[in-house]
């Protein structure tokens, strides 16, 4: 019976830089790793990662693609060869998912054409384009709709999807819904957490509004065979052995509520 993996983001040890997930990851046992390309500049060099991977003996099982605001200008500013560099660099790391973020408003044309070309992705890449949900950008003086042709991905025709569960608490959504609504569509889950805020706040799970360990069972009850994603925030840690002790938390809180589903089958 196929199992999820549970995998660190290299965001999760933001201010240290990638090499750092890679050793957390094996020092905690994590089943492997989705690397954020841009997070530092060690994460753009694919050649480096699979140094890196081979060295500590953790897998790349995921890539985000760099469709931040703040990753520009990362490998180019084409928004097509950014996702075709992330297909390459995902197959060249033994990885088979690349998590791409809708386009930003700006760019008209990249959106009028994302549908059918994250379709082609999937048809002709050998790699699942699992596109996330996003947010209104929320202030105190109102809303932006900053993504094209939608922040919310549940009516639009993606064949994958990944669910953050911190941009659902930040579009005031809940996780849950979102998980029943999408069906067999959820292929990946950035597992963290939100309160509600205007502030995407990637707490770790647990810590929110989305009933994030509820989440993971019925996913074990579902059978499903993804990557649960620990993307959360350690920054308040003021050690790296204060930060190993919460990702390791939440790796065996994951592994025990969805294995619990598993036996709720």
């Amino acid at each position: 019976m196929s199992t999820a993996t549970v995998t660190l983001s290299t965001t999760t040890v933001y201010p240290e830089t990638s090499a750092s997930a890679f050793e957390l990851a094996a020092e905690l046992g994590y089943d492997g790793v989705e690397l954020m390309v841009g997070i530092d500049p060690l994460s753009t060099d694919v050649d480096a990662i699979e140094k890196l991977s081979d060295y500590h003996g953790v897998r790349v099982l995921s890539v985000h693609a760099p469709v931040l605001l703040v990753t520009p200008n990362i490998w180019g500013t084409d928004p097509w060869d950014k996702l075709k560099r992330s297909a390459e660099a995902a197959l060249q790391l033994g990885a088979d998912t690349v998590v791409v973020h809708p386009p930003f408003r700006w760019q008209k044309e990249y959106g009028a054409g994302f549908e059918a070309g994250i379709r082609e992705l999937n048809r002709t890449t050998g790699v699942i384009f699992a596109v996330e949900n996003m947010f209104p950008w929320r202030s105190r003086v109102g809303s932006l709709q900053m993504y094209l042709p939608s922040w919310d991905p549940t009516d639009r025709d993606y064949d994958h999807l990944t669910l953050d569960l911190s941009h659902a608490s930040t579009a005031q959504q809940h996780s849950l819904d979102l998980m029943h609504e999408w069906g067999d569509r959820l292929r990946h889950v950035h597992l963290t957490d939100g309160r509600g805020s205007y502030k995407d706040e990637h707490f770790l799970p647990g810590e929110g509004d989305q009933n994030a360990w509820e989440l993971v069972e019925q996913l074990g009850r579902q059978g499903f065979d993804g990557h649960i994603v620990l993307e959360v925030s350690t920054r308040r840690a003021r050690s790296r052995h204060e930060r190993a002790e919460m990702l390791e938390e939440a790796l065996t809180n994951t592994r025990k509520f969805y294995e619990k589903g598993l036996v709720r089958r």
